[in-house]
Order: structure tokens, then C-alpha cells, then sequence
């Protein structure tokens, strides 16, 4: 793989909306290295029980798959969750064009017109997701044993 610290041109990063049993594996296996390994969530935790009713999304920067999120429709509203980038990709814009994909579907999807949209943001996330328009609510809170916030647009 290349060293991305060492091109010279921007990644091309092409974010999908995904189906198919093979790019929710990988999607899977991203969201695994980030939160099960990267971050000691329980993988139970990790590959819930909304894994079906949920909207996945793969992004590939230069073909390499390197990030993936989901987006679900619950009582509360629309929630966005399981942003994923693995390390490597950071800081290459893979975060923000998972958002923005996201936020696109949801905004053509009916279903979620007028809901409210929120997320649970881990501090070091939180300026990606404020980039969007999301605002902090709440106190300071922990899932799986991490900081995180609410976060709502």
C-alpha cells in the first residue's frame, strides 16, 4: 500500500452506500480493527442487533477499502454511528466524506425527512462532526468505557 504521508496529490476517496454481504464484511472487519482492537470495545458491543436495519457505507481511498459508518432510523430520530477510519487514513479526509455520504442518503431517504438527526461523538471526533453542523448536548458520558457526548444537528 502507499505511504499517504508521502504523495503528492490528494487520495482519490470514493465513499458507497453498500449491500452486498462481501462490502458489509468489510465495512465489519474496519469497524473491528478501529473499535474491538484499536480501542478494546466488545465485539459484541461492536456487531450489534441493528446491523440489518441499519444503512452501511464502505469508503475506498485509491480502491483500498479504509473506512466505513451506518446510519439507522430509531425512536429518537436518525442516528448516525460506527464511523470507522482506520489509522493509516486519517487525516485524509475519509471522516468527512463518510459524513457527507451519509447525511446525503438520509437526506433523500423519506422515511428520515423531519427527524431529528443525532450521533454519540468521542471527543476526538467531535470538530469532524461540528464541520457538519452537529452542536454538543448533554454532559460528558461513557460507552464501552469512552468518553463521548451527544451530538445533534
Amino acid at each position: 500500500m502507499p505511504d499517504l504521508q508521502e504523495k503528492s496529490s490528494k487520495p482519490c476517496i470514493e465513499v458507497k452506500k453498500i449491500h452486498t454481504y462481501l462490502d458489509v464484511q468489510q465495512a465489519q472487519e474496519i469497524r473491528c480493527k478501529v473499535f474491538v482492537i484499536g480501542q478494546n470495545v466488545p465485539a459484541e458491543e461492536e456487531i450489534d442487533k441493528f446491523e440489518e436495519e441499519s444503512f452501511h457505507f464502505l469508503a475506498h481511498i485509491d480502491g483500498t477499502p479504509c473506512g466505513a459508518a451506518r446510519w439507522r432510523i430509531t425512536k429518537k430520530g436518525v442516528k448516525l454511528e460506527r464511523f470507522a477510519v482506520l489509522e493509516k487514513y486519517r487525516g485524509c479526509g475519509v471522516g468527512s466524506a463518510l459524513v457527507d455520504a451519509v447525511l446525503n442518503d438520509i437526506d433523500s431517504n423519506p422515511e428520515a425527512s423531519g427527524k431529528q438527526l443525532y450521533l454519540h461523538a468521542q471527543l476526538s471526533a467531535m470538530k469532524l462532526y461540528s464541520n457538519f453542523g452537529f452542536r454538543k448536548v448533554g454532559e460528558l458520558f461513557q460507552e464501552c468505557e469512552i468518553d463521548h457526548y451527544q451530538m445533534l444537528k
